[in-house]
């Protein structure tokens, strides 16, 4: 069996008689993202942080690449996880470019090639250097100073990232555009993060995996359509229940609902193409914006073409929404 980026067992956490966490474990392995999910006081956030010791766990283990924590020094482990948080924590007397080199300064990079990976940091994050990377803090909007913080996490290359409600003071058109810019970061494709979020949406979109928690234990663990079409109790039905319609649509793809599609080219006029990993209600979302009833898109999966267009797709949301309120 392959060795996870980052493995949790058993993990506790106890205040006097009070247990915040109890009896955690979750594998996650590279590339993948886990979501830590859960009312308020489920003990997410101390989850999170018993990852990188910022917490010591009163009972069981974290294992980073087949490592015990324990056994690594706080400086080494921490400089391997990048952390961004809600409050950014950005330093205000540092520029943009001054806040995102802080770890590879400890780290002793040269400076070229600090100032190269800074440069390839702001460019990916849609802050031009030449336009961002001499301001400071207080010059920037909220989500300009999220991307910062998101790239002093990246900067050193860390191998896991740790997020802790990362977009959560921002207001929602600000969020929902940086986590498309953050799903768009190509190199985030390799990194294993654990995030926390309040926001159900917001797991489903960025998760592959989802830890739904409530007082301290995990209620299930899974794949975002295992939450949804196989919640494990009733805490997790009542969990999803108000958002199930448009979750089910971010969990599925195209490609899980490819044989409901219509066979061939489709009709003639110039089609939107779109992935098969496409989630459905972004293909609503595309199909929308090109011209509504008129339009139509194809995917193309295991060499054959299928079509669809916006009506067609409404139709697939009230099945979905059928079965789920049978």
């Amino acid at each position: 069996m392959q060795i996870p980026v980052i493995e949790a067992k058993g993990l506790a956490r106890r205040y006097g008689s009070f247990t915040a966490v109890s009896d955690v474990s979750f594998r996650v392995e590279e590339g993948q993202t886990l979501i830590l999910i859960g009312p308020s006081g489920c003990g997410k956030t101390t989850t999170l942080k018993m990852a990188n010791r910022l917490i010591t766990p009163s009972a069981g283990e974290v294992f980073v690449e087949g490592r015990n924590v324990r056994e690594l020094p706080e400086t080494v482990l921490r400089r391997r996880m990048g952390y961004v948080i809600q409050s950014i924590g950005l330093f205000p007397h540092y520029t943009v470019s001054q806040n995102i080199a802080v770890v590879p300064r400890l780290l002793n990079w040269p400076r070229a090639r600090i100032r190269e990976r800074v440069g390839a940091l702001l460019e990916q994050l849609g802050l031009p250097p030449g336009q961002y990377a001499d301001k400071y803090p207080h010059q920037l909007s909220g989500g300009q100073q999220q991307r910062v913080g998101i790239a002093r996490a990246l900067a050193a290359e860390p191998p896991i990232v740790l997020m802790d409600e990362p977009f959560g003071a921002l207001d929602p058109l600000a969020r929902q555009q940086i986590r498309r810019d953050f799903r768009e970061i190509e190199e985030l494709r390799s990194k294993t993060v654990i995030m926390v979020t309040h926001d159900i949406e917001e797991a489903f979109e960025m998760g592959s995996l989802i830890c739904l928690l409530d007082k301290g234990a995990v209620q299930q663990l899974g794949r975002p359509e295992e939450l949804l079409l196989s919640p494990a109790n009733d805490f997790v039905q009542a969990f999803l229940a108000e958002k199930a319609a448009q979750l089910e649509f971010r969990a599925h793809s195209l490609a899980d609902v490819f044989a409901q599609l219509e066979q061939g080219d489709g009709p003639q006029g110039p089609a939107l193409e779109m992935p098969p990993d496409t989630p459905v209600l972004q293909a609503l979302y595309l199909l929308a914006r090109q011209g509504g009833q008129g339009a139509y898109g194809r995917t193309l999966h295991y060499g054959q073409w299928r079509w669809f267009t916006l009506e067609g797709l409404f139709g697939l949301f009230r099945q979905m929404l059928k079965r789920w309120n049978d």
